[in-house]
């Protein structure tokens, strides 16, 4: 039996979610659901229909994990426990100082639905968050160094977007090669996030919104740009799609740290990841996710989960006997 997915919202990250869904054999996808009139939106799949957000209620005994593909400024948290009553979910929150209370009001409503929710799904937070932990848990006596980009943000290019008199944004993350480069020699330097990554904003205003204003919302928006050295550029909607039209993303882990009796073996552990799409490949990890809550709920767990709570057995398309065979 195959799981029954279901899909919120169908913009990159929808749309790289139905994508995903053809390539898992044990999952297919049952709707999609958007706030635009379905009858204006084309999805990839042949004979799955498109509905009102509204139509997902009546729907529960139909779909076995909705995945929400909202951003995370203003989607997610409404959407999150409002459908953690209804379905076991998966969603890819990825404001890190609010996961928290995120966490709290989504297993409130997961556990009072009786349902099992994996918040905060993707590379970062997701599988960068694994390889922190592994990192630090192997050498405790170390230092771990996140590194985004140089790619685009989703979150962050959403967060403009949301800022009135935006039409659209594309927001550019990118590692300082000095602190990097320190780094990776094992020097342990102490950077602030604006010493570790700068920010580019490429915007298109609507006509005769006020720039200057649309600046500064930018650059002081807390979470997201207020502790980076940002630059903003208002570019022609015609500009934004021939030089920005890509989604391009990555990055690094890097946790130095020290081993011996007086720690003089020094070790250095790097995970990277380089990705064409990083709503794809993200999408990609919410899919394998979407597997493993169906799993725990078909144990009668309930309740929120994160990356850190989930063994990667239950993610897996293989069997656990295959997984010691062929994996370990």
């Amino acid at each position: 039996m195959s799981i029954r997915i279901g899909i919120v919202g169908y913009g990159n990250l929808g749309r790289g979610a139905e994508l995903a869904i053809r390539h898992c054999p044990d999952m297919e996808l049952v709707g999609v659901f958007t706030r635009r009139d379905p009858s204006t939106v084309t999805i990839a799949t042949p004979g799955v229909k498109v509905y009102r957000l509204e139509d997902a209620e009546s729907m529960q005994d139909q779909i076995d994990v909705m995945i929400l593909c909202g951003g995370s400024a203003t989607d997610l948290p409404v959407q999150s426990p409002q459908f953690a009553r209804m379905f076991n979910l998966v969603d890819s929150f990825d404001t890190h100082a609010k996961i928290p209370d995120h966490y709290a009001t989504v297993d409130a409503a997961a556990k009072e639905g009786g349902k099992v929710a994996a918040i905060s799904v993707g590379w970062d937070p997701g599988m960068f968050s694994l390889n922190r932990v592994l990192a630090q848990s192997i050498l405790p006596q170390g230092h771990v160094y996140t590194f985004w980009g140089k790619g685009v943000s989703q979150g962050h290019s959403d967060a403009i977007r949301r800022i009135k008199g935006v039409k659209d944004a594309r927001q550019y993350t990118i590692p300082v090669e000095r602190a990097l480069e320190q780094v990776r020699a094992g020097e342990a330097p102490e950077l602030t996030a604006r010493q570790k990554h700068t920010r580019e904003c490429y915007v298109v205003a609507e006509e005769g919104a006020d720039l200057g204003w649309i600046r500064n919302e930018i650059v002081n928006m807390p979470n997201y740009f207020d502790d980076y050295d940002t630059s903003v550029r208002f570019v022609s909607q015609q500009e934004l799609n021939e030089e920005h039209g890509g989604m391009p993303h990555g990055g690094f882990v890097i946790h130095t740290g020290k081993t011996g009796v007086n720690g003089e073996n020094d070790n250095v552990i790097e995970y990277s990841l380089k990705l064409d799409s990083n709503p794809e490949f993200t999408s990609s990890v919410l899919v394998a996710y979407a597997r493993a809550v169906y799993r725990l709920s078909q144990e009668g767990q309930t309740g929120c989960r994160t990356v850190f709570d989930i063994a990667p057995r239950y993610i897996a398309l293989m069997s656990d006997e295959e997984l010691r065979a062929k994996m370990l």
